[in-house]
């Protein structure tokens, strides 16, 4: 009777060890370390825990978590996009132009000149996605060439239209009712980034597209045979990395009340950075949006921290990219680990 009861007990430990283990390999370790980094700053860092910051850090997160939904679909695919923070410089700016000057034709109007605005900020987006798009997946140039040049493009064309001065004149409502405004006690920009993940969750879970972007990342060759439209799901992904960079620009302009061509330097590598945090792989095929939402939140918590403790930014554009070059590696030890149990 002992020993039937300790055998009991050793398999309600075992089954319990390998909950805990599937709820490990399903959630990683980016919650509980998120956690641990709340409690740590809200304990030691001034101020981390004020309404205030909080609700900064939310509203900082939130930009970074819509650039990182589309980094991580590129990822997905097997590319990355490095023009995302350029693209969303180029909506700020066009964004601003066209409102600033249909301010007087349509005065009497200002939800048609934010409609304008908008639409002008989301089409410049979606154009350089869809050029990326095009070079990746019909022209088969290297995303890292092909990203890299429209990353030039876009912000060569951003200063040339500003001349490195900031663009004003935009709606009143546009700026204060969303940029700037709070919406049940939190920012607008949240409930846009909540929207966004919400919709690339449906996508990846739920839709055609969502499969067949794993299996493009997974193995190109096999989803072609498959009879996987390749081309149309990766210029499509592409299209939407842009198309979300361009969202952030003009929730970015809201915000800030004003068009800059230097707006969204550091999106480039912080989406990354969140998205392999998160467990992105650079391998393409494997990423969760629900994760990089996480990723990108506590990224900015980091930040965050690192601001409320004075340490100088060139040293935290150091500590990102110590983070972004851990995280990397990180991934690579996965990979080949995962590689090792296939064996």
């Amino acid at each position: 009777m002992i020993e039937a009861a300790t055998h009991a007990g050793q398999r309600r430990r075992s089954a319990a060890v390998e909950r805990l283990y599937r709820l490990y390999d399903a959630a990683g370790v980016l919650p509980l370390l998120l956690c641990v980094l709340i409690l740590v700053f809200a304990l030691f860092v001034p101020h981390f825990a004020s309404v205030e910051n909080i609700l900064n850090v939310l509203r900082s997160s939130s930009f970074l978590m819509i650039v990182s939904c589309g980094q991580m679909l590129v990822l997905i695919v097997g590319g990355f996009d490095l023009s995302v923070g350029s693209v969303v410089a180029l909506a700020s700016v066009i964004s601003a132009i066209v409102m600033a000057g249909l301010k007087v034709p349509l005065a009497g109007d200002p939800a048609l000149i934010t409609l304008l605005g908008v639409l002008g900020g989301l089409g410049c987006g979606m154009a350089v996605g869809l050029l990326n798009g095009l070079c990746v997946a019909w022209l088969k140039i290297s995303p890292f060439m092909v990203t890299l040049g429209t990353m030039s493009i876009a912000g060569g064309v951003a200063f040339v239209l500003t001349d490195g001065i900031p663009v004003y004149g935009m709606p009143v409502t546009y700026v204060n009712g969303f940029g700037r405004g709070l919406w049940l006690d939190l920012p607008a920009a949240v409930y846009l980034a909540i929207a966004v993940v919400a919709a690339i969750w449906v996508v990846q879970n739920l839709t055609r597209m969502g499969r067949y972007i794993f299996a493009i990342g997974g193995n190109l060759d096999a989803a072609v045979v498959s009879g996987v439209r390749t081309r149309v799901y990766l210029t499509a992904s592409y299209t939407l990395s842009a198309l979300l960079a361009a969202l952030t620009g003009l929730a970015l302009t809201a915000e800030i009340g004003s068009g800059q061509a230097s707006m969204g330097a550091q999106l480039t590598l912080e989406s990354i950075a969140a998205a392999v945090i998160a467990g992105v792989s650079l391998r393409g095929g494997v990423g969760r949006v629900e994760m990089v939402a996480l990723g990108s939140i506590f990224l900015l918590i980091l930040t965050n921290a690192m601001d409320l403790l004075n340490v100088d930014s060139r040293l935290q554009t150091i500590f990102l990219g110590v983070i972004l070059v851990l995280a990397v590696a990180a991934e690579e030890a996965r990979g080949r680990k995962w590689g090792r149990g296939q064996r």
